[in-house]
This record gives structure tokens, C-alpha cells and sequence, in this order.
């Protein structure tokens, strides 16, 4: 089993990821991101994106019931069915889903996030949260008659509301159900970088002990990236794969050694 992760960017090259994946012996979940499109119809609609950071350092879009809307718009409405296009245009029989449907992912509401606002501790309160549980009866009833999951945001919250949360952590609990054996992200870089600005600075090995050093050095949406890493060790072993989604076959280069590898 493998656990693919697509990112939101807009150069990842999805035809080829898809294209490789359909040459792919291993039985595999998609999860996608599309914040690239979400931005970009945000602003066409007038609905201004707003980042919030946590006195902890962790950034995350605010997101309230417009956002919602714009997210279903991208996400769900266009990027998730794009995906499954593609799939079956390349002979893979993938069914697109958003965790609300089925209720495949489970998850909890913030109960607010504090932040610091003109010197003072406020709480914030939105329509996210953290994925809990996955519906593994559903998932596993399509994988078992040769369906692939394409899985996208919202989730769902526990009173039935579509909520905001971070594919990395749906990621992390899709990994604590399955156990796959690799998971592979693609990012809109070579892989995990030294220096940001340098694309040479490609870290090729690190150990699942060196992310927590990683997640000090480091801060606002990479910081939450390297805790989501760290939190796919917590079930058992895997390997994890950061690659370019950017080059002509990314799959098939971040089986060569493409990449960073967290082992």
C-alpha cells in the first residue's frame, strides 16, 4: 500500500504523476491538494484569503463559511474531479471524494486557536480542524473491487459540518489506519531543502529522529509540515518520499531516488 500526497501548487505536473501511477503494481490512495486554484478563484470572487499564526508559531488559513464555499468550489467542485478525469483518461478506475462524503474522514472542530492580535491573546474560533478517523470500511471496500480513492478536502466535523483542515494530517491518519508501506509527497521543490531559497540544498536521507531538530529551525506553514511528518512515525514504520511534482515523471524519479527520503 502506498499513500500518494499531490500538492496544491501550480506547476505540479499531475498528468505525469497520474501517467506513472497507472504503471504502479501497488494497490495506493490519492490525496490532493488545489491551493493554487483556491487562491486564484478567491481573488476572482472577491473573497480575500487570511492567514492566521498560533502563538505556537503554527500559520493556517482562516477559514469561515465563504471560505468554505470557495474551498468546495476548488477543491471538491474542480481540482477532485480534474484528478479522477485524468485517472480514468490513464485506465485507473478512481472514484473522487471529499471526507464528507461517506463520512470517510472523521474529524474534530478547533475549539479556537489563540493568537496575538495588537499585544493581546485572543481566541479564534473557525470552521476547521484535525482529522480523527477515517471510514477504513469504506476505503477498504473500494480498494478491494479495484477502485482508487482520490481523496480531497473539507471533512466533516462531529455535529455534520464541512470543515477546513491540512492534508498533511489526513495524510497522518490515513497512515495510522493503513500502514503503508511508502508515502510519497510532491511538493513544487526538489525535495526537502537545506536553505529555501537554495534548490541545490536538497537534504537527500534524514531519519525520522532528525525531524524534531528540523521543526525548531523552522517556522508558519513549513513548521506544521515537519510535525505532520513526525506524526506519521507514530504507527509503525514507513518510509516517506518528498519529491519534485514538478519534472517530467515525478513518480518514477522519486522511486530512483529522487528527492528527500525520510526512512
Amino acid at each position: 500500500m502506498y499513500i500518494i500526497k499531490i500538492g496544491g501548487g501550480e506547476k505540479i505536473n499531475i498528468q505525469g504523476i497520474i501517467k506513472n501511477l497507472a504503471e504502479l503494481n501497488e494497490k495506493y490512495i490519492i490525496v490532493h491538494g488545489a491551493n493554487a486554484f483556491r487562491d486564484k478563484l478567491a481573488e476572482e470572487l472577491g473573497k480575500e484569503k487570511k492567514v492566521i499564526t498560533s502563538v505556537k508559531g503554527y500559520a493556517s488559513v482562516f477559514t469561515d463559511e465563504d471560505a468554505i464555499d470557495v474551498m468546495m468550489m476548488a477543491y471538491s467542485g474542480c481540482k477532485n474531479k480534474r484528478v479522477v478525469e485524468l485517472c480514468q483518461q490513464n485506465g485507473i478506475n478512481a472514484v473522487g471524494l471529499t471526507g464528507i462524503d461517506g463520512r470517510v474522514v472523521q474529524g474534530e472542530r478547533n475549539k479556537g486557536i489563540r493568537v496575538r492580535e495588537d499585544g493581546k491573546l485572543k481566541i479564534v474560533r473557525d470552521f476547521s480542524g484535525k482529522p480523527r478517523s477515517i471510514n477504513s470500511d469504506l476505503l477498504n471496500l473500494l480498494l478491494e473491487n479495484d477502485y482508487i480513492p482520490v481523496l480531497t478536502v473539507p471533512i466533516i466535523d462531529e455535529n455534520g459540518y464541512a470543515i477546513n483542515s491540512e492534508n498533511d494530517d489526513i495524510v497522518a491518519v490515513l497512515q495510522k489506519e493503513f500502514q503503508a508501506e511508502k508515502i510519497i509527497q510532491f511538493i513544487e521543490a526538489p525535495g526537502f531543502l537545506e536553505d529555501k531559497d537554495n534548490p541545490d540544498s536538497v537534504v537527500k536521507e534524514m531519519t525520522k529522529s532528525e525531524l524534531e531538530q528540523r521543526e525548531a529551525q523552522v517556522d508558519g506553514r513549513m513548521k506544521r509540515k515537519i510535525l505532520a511528518l513526525r506524526k506519521l512515525f507514530e504507527h509503525g514504520e514507513t518510509n516517506v518520499i518528498i519529491a519534485d511534482g514538478r519534472v517530467d515523471n515525478p513518480l518514477n524519479h522519486a522511486l530512483n531516488g529522487g528527492g528527500t527520503i525520510i526512512r
